[in-house]
């Protein structure tokens, strides 16, 4: 692959051999983002676990202290009086018969689906369309609730939903890189911590293999391992 002139030079300044501190790899990224846009810093764990097996799944959600940086587009089915709360709340779009035919429809213009238990009947019929974008609401992550307007504040907020691929890694966006580095670390630490906290009980030998943080088009620096707790 041909290298570009922003390549090379990131080349020159980053040294993708060396481990770093979590404060030290956010720094370095943000001080090396030369795009004309604000980049993500992104987390990506290799986890000593087997997808294939259900009591090695991870996967849960967390509520990063201080957001993604991301504006997230909600979607609430549900009927009134529930969907107006929604929409109180800062829901984009709530509804329930209007917004099942624009799914079955093709659309799907939202980052998040929330849904009250009662929806779920007619919403399930439709996970053909939403299981393959992630859109599916699941009452493990939250999204499957009658308390929709604390939901769509939560999400709103920051929290957000990660589950293992089938490679065994968990990827995550962890906020702006304009974010100041404190709060970045702290979002980075609630991540991390949370993935620890869902070790299963069947995952044997080492949990986390490795953590990588980078940057929306910038390296990935590998993480210390003194830096990664352990439980």
């Amino acid at each position: 692959m041909r290298k570009t002139k922003r390549n090379k030079e990131l080349n020159e300044k980053v040294n993708i051999s060396t481990e770093y501190k979590l404060d030290e790899a956010i720094n370095t990224l943000k001080e090396n983002s030369k795009v004309k846009f604000v980049e993500s810093l992104d987390c990506a764990i290799k986890l000593g676990v087997d997808p294939k097996h259900a009591d090695q799944m991870v996967r849960g959600t967390v509520s990063l202290p201080h957001g993604t940086g991301k504006k997230v587009k909600v979607l609430v089915i549900a009927k009134d009086p529930l969907a107006k709360d929604a929409l109180d709340a800062g829901a984009d779009y709530a509804g329930f018969e209007e917004y099942l035919e624009k799914i079955k429809g093709g659309w799907a213009d939202v980052d998040v689906i929330i849904a009250t238990p009662d929806s779920m009947a007619d919403l399930g019929k439709l996970g053909r369309i939403l299981g393959p974008k992630g859109l599916m609401p699941n009452p493990k992550s939250g999204t499957v609730t009658k308390d929709v307007a604390n939901a769509v504040q939560e999400v709103k907020a920051g929290k957000i939903e990660f589950r293992v691929d089938k490679t065994g890694i968990v990827h995550s966006s962890l906020g702006k890189l304009n974010f100041e580095t404190d709060k970045l670390l702290e979002n980075a630490n609630a991540f991390i911590n949370t993935i620890i906290k869902l070790k299963p009980a069947a995952a044997k030998g080492q949990y986390v293999k490795s953590l990588f943080l980078s940057s929306s088009m910038g390296p990935g620096l590998k993480i210390a391992k003194d830096e990664i707790p352990t439980r």
